[in-house]
């Protein structure tokens, strides 16, 4: 049987889609494949076709249990044999299976990365005709991806223990350098690389500042949507089940899934999602890799993911039948802030940096007036046309902007002025003609741009510095430092006009008292006078300052900026037992100004 009939037999299709044949065609040929293509592109069909042309079984390595079932489930409906080995089967079970192996009866065989650095299983791989190897999910290799797994690094070991076994990895998101990363640490062999465009077509994206709880957007959101299946992305485990329950209040059949659950509850909300007997799970990542559902029709984030490739991934889950499906991200400063929170706890590695800066990234993208689909193609170093109708951006009036290029010149000429040699909140201090001891120190009150930028307040400027970025007008250096590109000097000469979203200064405008929105862009001469408080209470006590509040705490406060108890409460580490030891004390700064 040749492979279009194979294609037609077994799978229903008479033609391949983009890029598949010519992966097809690497595996039939015995060589490494490397394949980036976006969820839904088709990656499975890949290599689940070319072992059945093959003789010997195909082993196919897979992050997820219930992704391995499912596939298995779905092969077997299509007439392929196909099993896993995992934790789930008694040893009877997995005795038959073997044998079934040994007998050359299976064609795909799933397994977890963590079966590989078995002994016995390797033993018993050995003894098999192997085709070739496949790892799914491949980004889990590189370190530098969004979900590393020290299992998957480990795989390394197939080359070692199967050297001219061909080895074919696939994924749906990597960068060039996880990319590089993968073909590295899998030791692959001059591999074939296919990467399919990640524009998803019929996928629209919309992002929006998110109002209070968000709630009542979401509601407007889901009336065009109503009877379809979605899933609801939260942060938390309470927080899924508390918009659940609103979402039930509302009429909405919803159900909420964590891995909090107990494994019968999860298991079978996943059966009821499947199988449309539930609209809607509101759910933390703990849910969605691998769904092979086709027809969820909308994906919403009630809060900003830490990454662009968790962002994606997710995203995709929607549409995967290839008809209109939509999505919405609501975000706000606060999920920025606690987000830097959570990676602040990490350990002190270059990990924790490149967390930063993906954060970072995120956040640009939420925020940008780029096309959508185009920012996330050139995160991944992807270049494509803007989308011109699959997103807010493209799709938002000129009524619906504002002028900011003499705003943008005087905040490019004041990160001019000041030698490049500063981080945006000093900068812009500069531009309001802040008092402030630094700026005098260093006669930055002098300057012919200190004090012209009372047109805007700073959480404003703040904002006009974000599109600078978003635009690569300016870049960041080391220590947060603000620098031109040749882009940011044509500005200033007055080369390019910059418009901004009316609805962004708006919803800063908004915010104006709380000045810092950034964790490590904290207000900074604020947060000096804390620490000189906490050291002179510190000093009296007898005690090490990081006892009285952290560095961290000093810095959250600097952001809230507290002037009463139940706002200080609210700062990251403060209880109740430290505020009735200190907190009167440093109110006391917020309270007297």
């Amino acid at each position: 049987m040749n492979k279009l009939q194979t294609l037609e037999d077994y799978f229903g299709h008479k033609t391949f889609r983009p890029l598949q044949e010519e992966v097809v065609d690497a595996i039939l040929n015995k060589e490494d494949v490397l394949m980036i293509l976006p969820t839904g592109g088709g990656k499975s069909l890949c290599y689940q076709l070319p072992t059945l042309l093959m003789k010997g079984v195909t082993v196919v390595v897979s992050p997820l249990l219930a992704l391995m079932h499912d596939q298995v489930v779905a092969l077997r409906a299509n007439g392929i044999s196909a099993a896993m080995l995992s934790s789930m089967q008694d040893l009877e079970e997995s005795q038959k299976i073997e044998a079934q192996l040994q007998r050359g009866e299976i064609k795909l065989l799933y397994v977890a990365p963590e079966r590989l650095t078995n002994a016995y299983f390797l033993n018993m791989l050995h003894g098999l005709n192997i085709n070739f190897f496949v790892i799914d999910e491949a980004h889990c290799v590189s370190e530098w991806g969004h979900e590393f797994r020290e299992n998957y690094r480990r795989l390394s070991l197939l080359k070692e223990q199967f050297a001219t076994t061909p080895i074919a990895a696939f994924t749906a998101t990597a960068t060039n350098a996880v990319e590089e990363d993968i073909a590295s640490n899998l030791g692959l062999n001059s591999p074939k690389r296919v990467r399919g465009s990640l524009f998803r077509e019929n996928l629209t994206i919309h992002a929006r500042h998110r109002i209070k709880d968000g709630r009542e957007q979401l509601l407007e959101f889901l009336k065009n949507h109503q009877g379809e299946s979605g899933i609801i992305y939260t942060l938390s485990r309470k927080s899924t089940e508390s918009v659940a329950h609103f979402l039930q209040g509302k009429g909405i059949e919803a159900k909420a899934y964590h891995a909090g659950l107990p494994t019968p509850e999860k298991n079978a909300t996943y059966a009821d999602f499947v199988a449309d007997r539930v609209q809607i799970v509101v759910a933390t990542i703990a849910f969605g890799m691998g769904i092979d559902k086709s027809n969820i029709r909308f994906v919403v984030h009630m809060t900003l993911p830490k990454t662009l490739e968790n962002f994606y991934q997710e995203i995709g889950r929607a549409g995967r039948d290839g008809l209109e499906s939509e999505t919405l991200l609501l975000f706000s400063a606060q999920d920025i802030v606690q987000q830097k929170m959570f990676i602040e706890d990490l350990p002190e590695t270059p990990y924790k940096q490149h967390a930063f800066n993906k954060l970072d990234s995120m956040v640009r993208f939420a925020n940008s007036e780029n096309c959508r689909h185009q920012s996330i193609a050139a995160y991944f170093d992807d270049r494509i046309e803007a989308c011109k109708e699959k997103c807010d951006n493209c799709t938002t009036t000129e009524s619906e902007k504002v002028d900011i290029t003499t705003a943008s010149r005087m905040l490019l000429s004041t990160i001019l002025r000041t030698e490049q040699k500063f981080g945006l909140h000093y900068v812009i201090d500069v531009l309001k003609g802040s008092k402030e001891q630094r700026v005098l120190q260093n006669g930055h009150d002098t300057l012919s741009v200190y004090g012209i930028g009372d047109e805007y307040n700073k959480a404003q400027w703040m904002t006009i510095g974000d599109k600078l970025l978003e635009l690569g007008a300016v870049q960041i250096g080391e220590f947060k430092v603000y620098k031109l590109t040749p882009f940011g000097v044509e500005v200033i000469k007055g080369s390019h006009t910059i418009d901004l979203k009316k609805e962004r200064l708006t919803v800063q405008k908004a915010k104006a008292k709380r000045k810092v929105t950034f964790f490590d862009d904290y207000n900074a001469e604020i947060y000096d006078r804390l620490r000189e408080l906490r050291r002179e209470i510190a000093s009296e006590k007898g005690i090490p300052p990081y006892i009285v509040f952290s560095d961290k705490t000093l810095k959250d406060m600097s952001v809230k900026q507290p002037e009463n108890k139940e706002a200080m409460l609210e700062v990251h580490g403060i209880g109740e037992v430290k505020f009735e030891r200190y907190g009167e004390a440093f109110l006391g700064i917020f309270q007297n100004r």
